[in-house]
């Protein structure tokens, strides 16, 4: 299987975007099949240039999480993504779960420090580590895998010094051995880049900076979805999606065309592809590939 860095270098090289999905495991065996069976060849349609796997809070999706990356990447013949966290793991306990995740012939992770069990303050894991930066480098030291890890346009909600201090963490992962960033879901595209021209200017970053797009399938989840990760809601959008109210499939409609037009304006202003959270479901992210012409 490809290195992701790889695959950017060469879509770059290529002058085409690069375009991924992101898949939660599921709560149920019904899920499993839905996702295996029917979103994913969905998708794969499509040819995306690979698929991430999230890894539940406190790490408690790990064993299912290595299962779709594995069933991705046999079954399906894409190129898969394993999220992998700090949460309630040691250094030896990475050690194997890095053992496993190349025993499936899996070469990418996606480093992050992760939410704890039910929420609340990060605690460190005795003989763990505390920040994403030290998970980064210790993968960059223990194996030849493509590393990639999260940024935040917005800034990271748990970070009370505002978005600029945390992207001066982003730039430790990046300078630990990070390939490529994959960023939080955003509305607003002048978040984006004000984020790519700090990191970029300021920070002298040259890794890929790849914005995460969301398609809002109901008003109520997309309020839910930012009310946790502070993700922010454009008055204009939070007007229509107040107007749509409890029409989820108005709202559909319109989260294509929203998100179809954020799309094309990340691509023209050079983006170097798009990361699409799926929330397990195809049809909206196949319909805003096509109005983009890159299904």
């Amino acid at each position: 299987m490809q290195l992701i860095r790889d695959i950017y270098a060469a879509k770059a090289a290529a002058g085409r975007p690069v375009i991924s999905f992101e898949f939660s495991p599921p709560k149920t065996p019904e899920g499993d099949r839905n996702l295996l069976e029917k979103t994913i060849p969905a998708l794969r349609e499509t040819k995306p240039d690979f698929c991430s796997v999230t890894y539940g809070a406190g790490g408690g999706t790990r064993d299912k999480t290595l299962m779709i990356v594995d069933r991705i990447q046999r079954e399906h013949g894409l190129v898969g993504l394993a999220h992998l966290t700090c949460v309630s793991s040691t250094q030896e306990q990475i050690r194997d779960l890095l053992g496993q995740i190349r025993s499936l012939g899996v070469r990418n992770v996606l480093a992050l420090r992760g939410d704890p069990p039910g929420g609340g303050e990060f605690v460190l894991t005795p003989g763990g580590f505390e920040f994403s930066s030290q998970l980064v480098r210790f993968i960059r030291e223990q194996t030849d895998l493509s590393i990639g890890v999260a940024g935040f346009p917005e800034g990271h909600i748990a970070c009370k010094a505002g978005k600029h201090a945390d992207w001066k963490y982003l730039k430790e992962k990046i300078a630990a051995g990070a390939d490529y960033v994959l960023t939080q879901l955003f509305f607003d595209n002048a978040d984006y880049y004000d984020f790519r021209e700090h990191m970029t200017r300021q920070h002298g970053v040259k890794v890929p900076l790849v914005p995460g797009i969301i398609p809002i399938l109901s008003a109520a989840q997309i309020k839910r979805f930012t009310a946790l990760c502070g993700s922010r809601i454009p008055d204009p959008l939070a007007a229509k999606l107040e107007e749509l109210d409890s029409d989820d499939a108005a709202v559909t409609e319109f989260g294509i065309e929203y998100a179809s037009k954020q799309c094309e304006d990340l691509l023209r202003a050079g983006a170097p592809g798009i990361h699409f959270y799926t929330l397990n479901k195809s049809h909206s992210t196949v319909r805003i590939l096509k109005n983009l012409g890159l299904a």
